[in-house]
């Protein structure tokens, strides 16, 4: 069995946006007939969690070479790197949040699972105030992610746009220290890094949150070509699951590996604790009893049809971009399949191993 897990160093890439755009230049991500490569993101929880233990799944590596589809895990700094890749066979899967989920979905080239998370995304400022406050002022963000979303959420709530702000692209890790600095004078971010800003100083504030969603993509090419692979993989997404909620002992050793993968690409030590990791990873997927099923809206809207619009008003998705491909791509039912057959895919049996 051959396991081929790519986790660059990346402390030379971190200070630039520009590094920050090459950093997956190193990866073999040529397409190639037979196998599957998944892009990890090991910089935010629980998304971190449920990469590392998938990447050390030992029921999994072996079913999918079993069945000629070698796993290979790629890490990425951010969703819309992984959405690059993603089909004409380079990445087959991915765990993304809802803006880079949308966008990889109105081109017709994923399947969405099932939730990785069910979170919020913040904006925290240096100073207390209300949003409109920042007018005029810099904003560390992650363009293209769940919390640029939420970002634009913030801003037009206001009746404010990017163009009154300065927008400063920067890894999300990198947020909170150039808060203190005073490099930026707010970020929008995901968990850990609006935490651990406001552990750091009694004057940052959140001063926006807004619902964000992390989910798990799959190639629409990889469930058509191979669909018992892909019911495969998808065993191992919910076993990662099952295995966090069977003890707090099995969560922390998930956020230790975690930790890991995640140092391993950044260069730097992990911000957050065991313990904050693991109270993140349960208040945000493990305590939800539905997931990693898709939550079914509320009203009227499907789940992503007011996002969808909201992003195409703004321009951020094209004005013709079909609403049928991300109806299409929330209707796989992949995952309905693996928990109808537990037994057959094992999810409730486990070997980890690093």
């Amino acid at each position: 069995m051959k396991l081929r897990i790519v986790l660059a160093l990346l402390a030379l890439l971190c200070g630039t946006p520009a590094g920050a755009e090459e950093y997956y230049d190193r990866y073999d991500l040529a397409p190639r007939e037979h196998g599957f490569d998944i892009g990890l993101q090991p910089i935010g929880y629980p998304v971190a969690m449920i990469g590392a233990l998938m990447r050390r799944d030992r029921i999994m590596l072996q079913q999918l070479d079993k069945l000629a589809q070698p796993f290979n895990a790629f890490a990425f700094r951010r969703g819309p790197d992984i959405v690059r890749f993603l089909g004409k066979g380079r990445l087959e899967g991915g765990l993304l949040g809802d803006m880079p989920t949308i966008a990889a979905a109105v081109q017709g080239e994923i399947d969405i699972v099932g939730i990785a998370k069910l979170t919020t995304s913040s904006v925290v400022s240096r100073e207390q105030g209300l949003i409109e406050r920042l007018a005029g002022k810099r904003i560390g963000y992650v363009e293209g992610s769940s919390a640029h979303h939420a970002l634009l959420q913030g801003l037009n709530s206001v009746g404010l746009s990017e163009r009154q702000v300065t927008l400063v692209a920067m890894g999300v890790d990198d947020m909170p220290d150039a808060l203190d600095k005073g490099t930026i004078d707010a970020f929008a971010a995901w968990e850990p890094a609006p935490s651990i800003a406001l552990a750091r100083s009694p004057n940052n504030r959140i001063i926006f949150r807004s619902q964000s969603t992390d989910f798990f993509v799959l190639s629409r090419d990889f469930t058509k070509a191979h669909p018992e692979a892909a019911r495969e993989v998808i065993a191992g997404f919910v076993r990662a699951l099952e295995w966090m909620r069977y003890s707090r002992r099995n969560a922390e050793q998930a956020a230790r590996w975690a930790m890991a993968d995640g140092e391993a690409l950044t260069g730097k030590a992990a911000q957050v604790t065991v313990i904050q990791a693991v109270a993140i990873a349960r208040r945000e997927i493990l305590d939800i009893p539905s997931a990693p099923a898709v939550p079914v809206a509320a009203g009227k809207d499907p789940v992503l049809a007011s996002e969808f619009r909201f992003l195409r008003r703004l321009g951020k998705i094209p004005e013709n971009a079909p609403w049928q491909n991300v109806e299409s791509a929330l209707a796989y039912t992949g995952l309905r399949e693996v928990l109808s057959n537990r037994t057959h895919y094992r999810v409730t049996s486990f070997d980890y191993r690093d």
